[in-house]
């Protein structure tokens, strides 16, 4: 089959569009597609469809953006410590200027205006390039505590998951009052971090355990798939626990309780 030559032309490199140069200027408009946007918090996919059918759409392009907004939020968190340390260095005496900086009306954090900014941008790239009938957006809201715990209702959602807890009280009942990684009894524990902080761990509770002092030393900054390697069974039941929070979180703890009111009434003289 022989195709006429020099009849496409490169549009566009990014994203990569071709131009027929024989188009008839009246049929020179396409066909109208329309654009599907699946928002996530690391990425957002986009999807240009056109219906050739009734009920059927074929894919004509697809697109996937990659956000930046942990490394904006990093930035923004480095340049408010310059700045704190150099207003405590260099203007001590200065009083504070933070309370007279209003915030306008739909302001969204720099991190999340550029998730938005993003795509967009992008929109407004497709429309430059085809003929966008209409756009799509998913829109999901998602209630993480009962995912986590499906029989949660009312005030519950206002408790949070420490209430009446210590966190460290917390872990050692969560926990059995032992080492996660060697079952130890009896001995110091220390708070563990499941991910190390150098990591990317955080200091969430579903994110903590208990470790002795040999464990925690041994295990350092290495993840725990590394630290088990070779105790798949042991691997999955701590972070399958670490998941599921206490079943008594709502709770409070009376004796704990009533003993620290104690000491707080006999520290103050009151009583």
């Amino acid at each position: 089959m022989n195709f006429p030559k020099a009849r496409a032309v490169v549009h566009k490199r990014f994203p990569f569009t071709i131009r027929l140069k024989d188009r008839v200027a009246e049929k020179s408009v396409g066909k109208p597609v329309l654009v599907k946007v699946d928002p996530g918090a690391r990425f957002t996919g986009i999807a240009v469809v056109r219906e050739d059918e009734p009920g059927k759409l074929r894919l004509i392009a697809g697109l996937e953006l990659e956000h930046r907004g942990n490394a904006i939020r990093d930035n923004m968190t480095k340049r408010a410590n310059y700045r704190r340390r150099r207003r405590s260095a260099n203007t001590r005496y200065r009083a504070p200027r933070f309370n007279d900086r209003r915030r306008p009306d739909g302001w969204l954090p720099p991190s999340l205006r550029h998730r938005v900014d993003t795509t967009m941008s992008w929109m407004r790239r497709i429309m430059r390039i085809a003929s966008v009938s209409g756009f799509s957006v998913e829109s999901v809201k998602f209630d993480t505590q009962k995912m986590l715990n499906p029989e949660i209702s009312r005030k519950e959602y206002q408790q949070g998951e420490l209430a009446g807890y210590e966190v460290r009280e917390y872990l050692l009942e969560k926990w059995g009052r032992k080492c996660a990684y060697c079952g130890a009894e009896n001995v110091p524990l220390q708070v563990e971090h499941i991910v190390p902080r150098v990591r990317g761990g955080s200091n969430k509770v579903s994110r903590l355990t208990l470790a002795c002092q040999e464990c925690n030393q041994s295990k350092g900054a290495r993840s725990i798939e590394e630290f088990l390697k070779g105790k798949p069974e042991l691997l999955a039941r701590i972070k399958s626990r670490a998941l599921t929070p206490l079943p008594s979180v709502g709770a409070v703890d009376s004796v704990t309780v009533l003993a620290r009111d104690t000491l707080r009434v006999r520290c103050t003289g009151r009583g």
